[in-house]
């Protein structure tokens, strides 16, 4: 860990301000319900999920400000509203999975309904606990830049402060949700797709004699996202060409190159089921998704396996430095009557910590046995849930210090566990639905574990740039995840049933429920194929130790961050492209600042208005996906202002995007002999 600057919080420890306020927890714990059901229904719709720390700041900030509410509510607030959507996230890309996977005959049962509720209490209390062992080491890291966390923090200042800042934040939220409207009305295309096919005649390669046949590449723009492109801008160059370097081995190397040898049989299997049709871009574009899901991704989970190995033994020294801090900081308190332990860096007990880990691993032990029947088995799935889940919480926390959280791939650390956990049932003897259910199990509680930790430590972040108590915080999340996981499972049950329903009174009959076509549940879908794959001894494993070997290569290469690289190549094309697009904005902005000769009060200037602009940008665009997530949840029709809307409206949209960045926080670097602003110390 680097050694931090000197940092000053926006409320400093010693100020007597109200905190944990019954209004403030009232207020955060309906937020996560709300929050969480929506980001629910979007996340079983599409497989994405929207980060609720934006909705959440400024809803509560909105609301308590009428009661006269201080910073520090806010912040209480926002933590304790935005965890509900780390519990939908965990739910939705895990829970389903039993039913799909038919582990689970029917879904909507008492018995279903508690050991949902028991799975998603026992990773979001991991999540939060290991989070207590890990702040000090990732939350003062000087070197994560918490982009989102900045965000958010700016978010609560501005709106205490007023003035040209609110003025920066609020009118970007506005643009940025103007844009997200105008997208979801189809003015404009959100993202532009093309294969380029290209013949290849063939000597004896993949054939019996010389044949001429197809393959190519599919080419994609960067999605229209104001979001992801202020997530790219806040990270800033380096780390956004980072990921999109995993974007391009992808969509650039190794799509093409699996199309050009399978490509053909795909083909031939497409035409034998469509006779006398002419296949089309779109077939080929499918094809290539097909690849990507199916070959690209196992192999990118293969090289996010080495990379969260290797992130945690690059931060070992700071992991157990931050333990032993841990535990001597309990021994002064004991030992030393009367010791103060400063506000800002006060945790929960470390005592409470240690029980809250035994509390969640005895529970969850009931529950493997109840899967399996078989103690040891449970025993082993119980000892390698708490290990994963130690090591995704501090690798999730770690991504969200980097990329933030809405772009933290939980359903990837999570397949990953699910690998290990099924190979273990399988060295154990387990088959059948009893090793899927055990699987499955291990796998739902590191997600959930695993998402609540990033979400937490990214709002512990926001919580020290603006002065709040950690043990206040982290015991408000314990009682966030607490009513998240006892009403998660409602909306999961009227999603289901409805779309069942849905499909026996269609036009055109389907079988609805989760993984039909009108609810995939895609994370879930996969999680399901991947156990019963593994368990059922059919899984291809070599796609995995190719990433693995990857994953190495990158280490040996000296690549910065070889999980962010394997992350590239999980995420789809569009996003990854949206992010380095952001991310060259903000590195011309530099570039015509050097230009411009500006001086260091001037830059710091600069930064903090660009930096305020891009905060309102993910946040207007959260807000505005909550609101279109809501309406689509009581299916509410939307009107389309064309209906085949065109692209080259998307490239003006980026084009005042870009100006909007850079334009603004240049005319704001104010006079060479101005005093420097305060600026955020990260």
């Amino acid at each position: 860990m680097v050694e931090e600057k000197k940092f000053i919080p926006f409320v400093s420890s010693e100020t007597n301000m109200a905190e944990f306020t019954v209004r403030a927890i009232v207020i955060g714990l309906v937020l996560a319900v709300i929050l969480g059901a929506a980001n629910a229904y979007l996340g079983l719709k599409a497989g994405m999920t929207i980060a609720a720390t934006y909705p959440a700041a400024v809803i509560g900030m909105a609301l308590l400000k009428l009661m006269k509410g201080s910073i520090l509510e806010e912040n209480i607030t926002r933590t304790i509203g935005s965890i509900g959507e780390s519990i939908a996230a965990g739910a939705i890309f895990t829970i389903p999975a039993f039913f799909i996977s038919g582990v689970w005959e029917k879904f909507d049962t008492i018995g279903n309904y508690l050991v949902a509720t028991a799975i998603m209490f026992c990773g979001g209390l991991l999540g939060i606990m290991f989070v207590v062992l890990l702040r000090r080491v990732l939350v003062n890291d000087a070197e994560l830049p918490f982009p989102e966390s900045v965000a958010a923090s700016e978010i609560h200042k501005a709106g205490r402060a007023g003035g040209t800042g609110a003025k920066f934040l609020f009118g970007a939220m506005g643009f940025g949700g103007l844009v997200q409207a105008l997208g979801q009305f189809n003015f404009f295309a959100s993202s532009w797709q093309k294969f380029i096919t290209f013949s290849y005649t063939v000597i004896g390669l993949r054939t019996a004699g010389n044949a001429t046949t197809e393959g190519g590449m599919l080419l994609s723009s960067p999605g229209v996202s104001p979001a992801f492109l202020g997530v790219g801008y806040i990270i800033g160059p380096k780390l956004a060409s980072l990921n999109f370097s995993g974007g391009m081995l992808a969509w650039g190397v190794f799509v093409p190159i699996i199309l050009y040898f399978i490509g053909p049989e795909l083909l031939a299997q497409w035409q034998a089921a469509h006779v006398g049709q002419v296949p089309t871009d779109e077939t080929w574009i499918n094809m290539s998704m097909m690849v990507w899901k199916l070959i690209v991704r196992p192999m990118a989970i293969g090289g996010m396996l080495v990379g969260a190995a290797f992130t945690l033994f690059k931060m070992r020294k700071s992991l157990i430095s931050g333990v032993a801090r841990s535990v001597t900081d309990l021994k002064k308190s004991v030992a030393e009557e009367g010791q103060v332990v400063d506000r800002t860096d006060h945790d929960l007990n470390i005592k409470w910590v240690l029980l809250g880990i035994c509390f969640a691993g005895v529970m969850t032990f009931f529950i493997y046995n109840h899967f399996t029947h078989n103690v040891f088995a449970a025993l082993v799935a119980t000892v390698v849930m708490i290990v994963a889940g130690f090591f995704f919480a501090a690798v999730s926390g770690y991504l969200c210090g980097i990329i933030g959280s809405s772009n933290n791939p939980v359903s990837g650390l999570t397949l990953s566990t699910l690998v290990v956990a099924a190979l273990l049932m399988v060295a154990l003897g387990m088959t059948g639905k009893e090793g899927v259910a055990a699987v499955l199990g291990v796998a739902a509680v590191v997600c959930v574990s695993s998402a609540v930790a990033g979400e937490m430590l990214q709002d512990l972040k926001v919580g020290r740039i603006l002065g709040g108590t950690p043990w206040r915080m982290q015991f408000g999340d314990v009682l966030g995840v607490a009513v998240a996981a006892a009403v998660m499972f409602i909306p999961l049950v009227i999603l289901n049933q409805g779309d069942i329903n849905a499909g026996k009174m269609a036009l055109h009959p389907y079988d609805g429920g989760f993984g039909s076509v009108k609810l995939s549940a895609p994370q879930a879908s996969l999680m399901a194929l991947l156990s019963q794959g593994i368990i059922g001894g059919h899984m291809a494993w070599p796609l995995i130790v190719i990433g693995m070997l990857m994953g190495v290569g990158f280490i040996l290469m000296q690549v910065r961050s070889p999980m962010l690289v394997s992350i590239g190549m999980y995420l789809s094309l569009d996003t990854t492209f949206a992010i380095f697009i952001g991310g060259m904005i903000k590195g011309i902005l530099e570039m015509v600042a050097k230009k411009k000769q500006l001086n260091e009060a001037q830059r710091s200037r600069v930064d903090n208005v660009g930096t305020l602009i891009a905060a309102g940008l993910i946040a207007g665009e959260a807000l505005a996906g909550l609101i279109f997530a809501a309406l689509a949840f009581f299916e509410v029709h939307l009107f389309s202002i064309f209906d085949n809307p065109s692209f080259a409206i998307s490239l003006v949209v980026f084009v005042v995007l870009a100006v909007v960045l850079i334009k603004i926080p240049l005319k704001n670097a104010g006079s060479p002999d101005q005093p420097a602003p305060p600026h955020v110390v990260i």
